[in-house]
């Protein structure tokens, strides 16, 4: 097992197309090609499933490409190691959800840039804080940003960054602005819109239902903030969102916030690595700028 075979398969799982891949690595298709068949030969599997012109990863490549991602950044952490060489290289593998990598991550990642502009950036996204703490433990992620309760990491480093403010948000028009505060059973006939499963304020927007012992059967699940918000500014239902992507369209009135009395435990975006991880130039660069800029919040 080869790395060029490791980089060739983790850009054909990205693509799923063997054509493109020969192109973004400057191979023959036919390399490409010889390349995943003799992987899939030692590791005594198929990896690709090839139906007419279409490409999908079987099971065992889905599994694998985990384990390709790893060894392809040991790889370039050893290059590091040896060749002690003044310009940084190498691939940063960071998870976020993406409230964090639109509204806090894009200072970081400019001055980052600027400070090694050979150093590849990769963010992943993290739907879930469970999702990010699995992904840094197998080693998949270099550094992960957190939304969660402050609570151990047991393998990880989870340090605090700041404490997030959620709100409930509605259109400019809906009626229950017209309370000082809104109790759970004035949103139980509610159109309730939703993050992913797993996502930490989801977590905590289900729990103040179960609490209160108020069941809303009108919930619609969304994969993008952004989608969420355009729907809250339509009328469409309500949301608990961090107050950091909802801040400008409350100051230009495009919706409000409910009053309500947030009773769950206090919720912190934190930054967290392995605790063995080994700390790199850029990685150790990446948390304390990232430290630096939080500070600035």
């Amino acid at each position: 097992m080869e790395i060029k075979q490791l980089i060739t398969f983790n850009m054909a799982a990205e693509t799923l197309n063997f054509t493109q891949t020969a192109k973004l690595l400057n191979f023959a298709q036919s390399s490409v090609t010889a390349q995943i068949k003799a992987l899939e030969a030692e590791m005594g599997t198929p990896l690709f499933e090839r139906l007419g012109k279409r490409l999908s990863l079987t099971d065992a490549g889905c599994r694998f490409k985990t384990y390709a991602e790893k060894m392809i950044r040991i790889s370039e952490e050893a290059k590091l190691i040896v060749s002690g060489t003044e310009e940084q290289t190498g691939t940063l593998m960071v998870g976020a959800q993406e409230s964090q990598c639109t509204y806090r991550l894009p200072p970081i990642l400019k001055e980052f840039k600027s400070l090694f502009p050979q150093v590849k950036l990769i963010f992943k996204p993290a739907h879930s804080d469970e999702m990010a703490r699995e992904q840094l433990a197998g080693g998949v992620l270099d550094v992960a940003f957190i939304m969660d309760t402050c609570r151990p990491g047991e393998a990880l480093v989870i340090e605090p960054l700041i404490k997030e403010e959620l709100v409930i948000v509605a259109s400019s028009t809906h009626p229950l602005l017209q309370k000082s505060e809104v109790s759970p059973e004035d949103l139980e006939h509610e159109t309730l819109l939703l993050t992913e499963a797993g996502c930490s304020y989801r977590n905590i927007f289900e729990d103040i239902f179960r609490t209160a012992g108020v069941y809303a059967l009108n919930k619609i699940e969304f994969g993008s903030i952004e989608a969420i918000k355009q729907c809250v500014i339509a009328g469409l239902g309500i949301a608990l969102l961090p107050k950091m992507a909802v801040e400008a369209d409350i100051k230009a009135g495009r919706m409000n916030e409910l009053g309500w009395k947030n009773t769950a435990a206090p919720t912190y975006t934190q930054i967290a690595w392995h605790k063995d991880k080994w700390m790199t130039p850029p990685l150790k660069a990446f948390i304390d700028l990232t430290r630096q800029t939080f500070k600035n919040y």
